[in-house]
């Protein structure tokens, strides 16, 4: 990753794709084929006759036309059009971004900071971004004779605004096309959801680019005690549900964090030591850490530990 620019992890291909080939061939013996078999089909097909084939002769990677690596590549490729931009962009929660009334060495800072070669700026709030900055623009005047300017205007791009049902295979079509590399995403309301980065895009076909800026992966979970866990608020309830207990991920609100699941619960931003009750999994979560806008910190209580009242 030359540049930094990646927030966001990438999907590849799981257990569940090998499990909907056999289901595909299964309803396809018994009840046949409504149609042809279209080329992503056989595509898919020849790729898994390909790996049987490999198994079964022993076959190592050198040995046949497509190693693993190729071979997920090719099946991440042929489901890249399924995604939508809201599947892989850095939710607004994780933008790191500059305020349009920031001065030039706070600027530097921010850069220096976090490592990305693009941030984007905004004006009041993360609802109204009216540009972005790039690394090379700052550089230029750090390494000439310029004066410092007092002000960011000079250096502010014109960003690119994406609805976030769009697919990503169109984002990156017309990414490629306007040379740009950062596009921010609107919600329904025109409002920021989150931006996107066409790194992020190539991740989603070739897996995780990391280089030597970026950070360790973040631990947001830990088990404190045998039913105690605490978490920061931007943990995925599927990553939760995964690790502590499925129902965790058992919410009928379009929330996909811990945080969020708080916020559903308490029905608006809850007090630090709130405790709230998950009426699906039975676990009590104690806001820890908050502020007026939004939840930092949650620890959990498993259904049957010693605990607190809790509000549903």
């Amino acid at each position: 990753m030359p540049e930094g620019d990646s927030f966001s992890g990438s999907k590849t291909a799981t257990d569940d794709d090998n499990d909907g080939r056999i289901w595909q061939r299964l309803k396809t013996m018994f009840f046949g084929r409504d149609h042809g078999p279209t080329l992503r089909e056989q595509l898919e097909e020849a790729i898994a006759e390909h790996e049987e084939d490999s198994d079964d002769n022993g076959q190592s990677d050198a040995d046949g036309d497509l190693t693993a690596v190729e071979r997920t590549m090719l099946r991440n490729l042929l489901h890249f059009s399924e995604h939508r931009v809201d599947d892989v962009m850095v939710p607004r929660s994780d933008i790191i971004a500059i305020e349009e009334s920031a001065g030039f060495a706070d600027c530097i800072a921010a850069f220096a900071e976090h490592g990305h070669s693009r941030l984007p700026v905004y004006r009041d709030t993360l609802d109204s971004i009216i540009g972005m900055i790039h690394i090379k623009d700052v550089f230029a005047v750090l390494a000439s004779d310029q004066d410092r300017p007092q002000s960011l205007e000079s250096f502010i791009r014109q960003p690119r605004f994406v609805p976030q049902n769009m697919s990503v295979l169109a984002l990156l079509d017309e990414m490629r096309r306007t040379r740009t590399h950062l596009a921010i995403v609107l919600d329904e309301y025109s409002g920021t959801e989150g931006l996107v980065t066409i790194e992020d895009l190539v991740e989603e076909i070739v897996g995780e680019i990391e280089d030597e800026h970026d950070d360790e992966p973040e631990l947001l979970f830990t088990q404190m005690a045998p039913d105690i866990w605490e978490a920061d608020a931007r943990a995925e309830l599927d990553d939760l549900a995964d690790a502590i207990d499925p129902k965790l991920a058992e919410v009928d609100e379009d929330v996909d964090t811990l945080g969020g699941l708080a916020f559903v619960i308490a029905g608006q931003v809850p007090d630090i030591s709130q405790m709230l009750l998950h009426e699906a999994s039975g676990w009590t979560l104690e806001i820890l850490e908050a502020d007026e806008k939004r939840v930092t910190r949650i620890r959990l209580y498993a259904p049957a530990s010693d605990r607190p009242d809790a509000i549903a």
